[in-house]
């Protein structure tokens, strides 16, 4: 008996431990509500930010600091409960995804979204260039002039077989 109630009330005190240790998951790092748009963005470009976790048309204190552009301010708008704010992606910035933060100005809360950065625009067809890598041949590349002489050589060497069959089906000898 007295054993089991050693087990029931360990088991007791780390259940009320877990509890107690638990993340709190609110208002701290909800994250997601912040919108980018667009969310693909070129290096060099605009990316514009809003949201409604900051409620009232309430200002935030946004940070891109991530993909190089620091800080940037969002402003209530004209429309109900809502904040935006823009900034620039530095034309240095690498492709990848990076994570922009605002900080709500009366609550406090932090609020994150996500940008792409990639070197090609939104929507823009890309064309491949240069040769197939096979690692069959190519030993003389693209180059026309090469790719001339080449068609060259094999004309001459085609044209001189050619003759040397006929004169030997003329009984003339090799």
């Amino acid at each position: 008996m007295r054993r089991t109630a050693r087990l029931l009330t360990g088991t007791a005190l780390a259940a009320a431990a877990g509890l107690v240790a638990a993340p709190a998951y609110g208002d701290e790092g909800g994250g997601g509500d912040l919108k980018v748009s667009p969310s693909s963005v070129v290096p060099g470009g605009r990316a514009t930010v809003d949201t409604t976790a900051c409620g009232g048309n309430g200002t935030a204190a946004g940070d891109a600091s991530a993909v190089g552009a620091g800080a940037f301010t969002l402003a209530g708008t004209t429309r109900d409960g809502e904040s935006a704010g823009e900034f620039r992606v530095p034309p240095s910035a690498q492709p990848g995804t990076y994570e922009i933060a605002a900080t709500c100005a009366v609550s406090g809360r932090r609020i994150t979204g996500d940008l792409v950065v990639t070197l090609t625009p939104p929507g823009a067809q890309v064309h491949p260039r240069g040769s197939v890598k096979t690692g069959v041949g190519g030993a003389l590349g693209p180059d026309p002039v090469q790719t001339a002489a080449g068609v060259a050589a094999l004309a001459v060497a085609a044209a001189g077989g050619t003759w040397l069959l006929h004169r030997r089906a003329r009984g003339d000898g090799i």
